[in-house]
């Protein structure tokens, strides 16, 4: 391996575990949030969907997104998915 491409290689690893590690810290300082997703802007799958967008309306209880940490109840949601029915 060359010079060059130890060096690439070396770069790419850091900004890889980078990467993890700021994923890693922003979750830790977030939350799940239901019922205050705009339609379109949910974070994951629900009971009724399997991908994250595909909320149709505004505010649905079932669908969540992630807010900081200690947000949620002060936006009108909830921290725990409704039951279901």
């Amino acid at each position: 391996m060359t010079t060059k491409r130890m060096i690439l290689a070396a770069a790419l690893g850091s900004l890889v575990s980078l990467g993890t590690a700021v994923a890693a810290d922003e979750k830790a300082e977030t939350e799940k949030c239901y019922g205050v997703a705009e339609a379109g802007k949910n974070d994951c799958h629900t009971a009724s969907h399997a991908c994250a967008g595909l909320a149709t309306t505004d505010k649905d209880p079932a669908e969540w997104v992630r807010v900081p940490k200690g947000t949620c109840e002060k936006m009108g949601g909830k921290l725990e998915a409704p039951r279901p029915i």
